[in-house]
């Protein structure tokens, strides 16, 4: 025998992912304390996580039009081949303004999160290999993976504080963990190289990426921009540096913690495919933002380190639970033709509004105002559910109807 036995494209993605997301899950975490290393200030680290997030909308943007063209195979070998050259590129290079640039034109990921180039392609493909009732599930699964990913990740951040401790220099350490992220990305090239060709759309089809459906994909994106203008105060990365500037936290404590709220998000996943049955995909992502917001403020001002990551990890169990409700109700409210660039066109204005607000965030947090980021976070994300609540009630999946 031999052919090769084939492999579902859905374990090829869910496999790709999860090393796509173990890399971001240890950057967003080592980047902040990768910039201090070299000698820049708060503001640096805002400004460097603004122009990766910038960059990776336009990416994203391209790679929705494109995914209505083109092989979606192909794309995402591109996509990771992208990612070796941003590792290798971060790992190689200490001045700020080359840094800035690979930030913008690579795939370095400071929320820690699935806003990526890779996105747009990987929903539309697991879109179409499933039904409407099992599309949810789909998500949350494939969120799962990614996330425990993630979390595994956040817990890697540690090994170049444990290098430190034993002797070696921190820096070449940090930039160690940057090569592991170039290896992960030729690893994920790899798998991506598997999954089945797909016919290219035929002429016609590829004139308009977004046809009958627009209106709600152009409504959703402005709704989308605010939850993420306002997440952007808080990336992974922003995070991370508050918790190590007002707490002094260590690496390994970090991301023992990162490692921890990883895990409260990647579990929350299937009760939020389980809630969504239950109180439809639009309630289950308001419902459980809300608490999460409120959380996020009142860890701002609480007085303690347990007390503060007690809220935080809290939140952690809530605030992710409209990322497949959200992904699985965006491909299904477009059609089928639709969905790589609704993704895309619901996912480039996120990635737009979140990359204004990590300078402003790094401008307070240098300025001693430490508070206020975590503050306009949660206001801004109650105004966007209790928006998307009243704007999108009634507009029902296929399921819900």
């Amino acid at each position: 025998m031999n052919a090769k036995r084939a492999i579902h494209p859905t374990t090829l993605l869910f496999a790709a992912r999860a090393l796509r997301d173990f890399g971001d899950g240890f950057v967003a975490v080592l980047l902040p304390a990768y910039l201090l290393a070299l000698g820049f200030d708060a503001f640096r680290v805002g400004v460097l996580a603004t122009a990766a997030l910038l960059g990776s909308s336009l990416l994203t943007l391209a790679a929705g039009v494109l995914g209505t063209r083109y092989d979606h195979r192909q794309l995402l070998v591109g996509c990771a081949s992208l990612m070796v050259a941003t590792g290798v590129a971060f790992a190689l290079v200490d001045g700020y303004a080359v840094l800035l640039v690979v930030a913008f034109a690579g795939t370095v990921n400071p929320s820690g999160g699935s806003v990526s180039v890779f996105v747009p392609l990987e929903h539309a493909l697991l879109a179409d290999t499933v039904d409407d009732k099992a599309r949810t599930r789909m998500f949350a699964r494939y969120s799962l993976f990614g996330s425990l990913a993630a979390a595994a990740g956040a817990l890697a951040a540690g090994l170049p504080d444990l290098a430190a401790r034993s002797g070696a220099d921190l820096l070449p350490a940090l930039k160690a963990m940057f090569v592991l992220y170039a290896l992960l990305g030729l690893l994920g090239g790899l798998i991506y190289a598997r999954i089945p060709l797909r016919q290219p759309a035929s002429a016609p089809e590829a004139k308009a990426p977004l046809g009958p459906s627009r209106p709600i994909v152009y409504r959703l994106a402005a709704l989308f921009c605010i939850d993420s203008f306002a997440g952007g105060f808080i990336v992974q990365s922003l995070l991370a540096l508050w918790l190590l500037e007002r707490f002094d936290l260590s690496l390994a404590a970090a991301g023992l913690f990162f490692f921890w709220t990883g895990v409260l998000s990647a579990f929350s996943f299937p009760v939020a495919a389980w809630l969504s049955r239950h109180i439809g995909l639009v309630n289950t992502m308001v419902y459980t933002h809300i608490p999460s917001s409120i959380c996020l403020i009142l860890a701002a001002f609480a007085p303690t380190l347990p007390l503060t990551l007690a809220l935080l990890l809290a939140r952690a169990a809530l605030s992710q639970m409209d990322v497949p409700t959200r992904s699985s109700y965006v491909m299904a409210v477009v059609t089928a033709p639709e969905r790589a660039a609704a993704a895309s066109f619901t996912s480039v204005p996120r990635s737009l509004a979140s990359s204004l607000s990590p300078a402003l965030a790094g401008a307070l947090l240098a300025g001693g105002y430490r508070a206020w980021p975590l503050v306009i976070c949660g206001v801004l994300k109650i105004a966007y559910d209790l928006l998307l609540l009243r704007q999108f009630r009634h507009v029902k999946p296929p399921e819900e109807r």
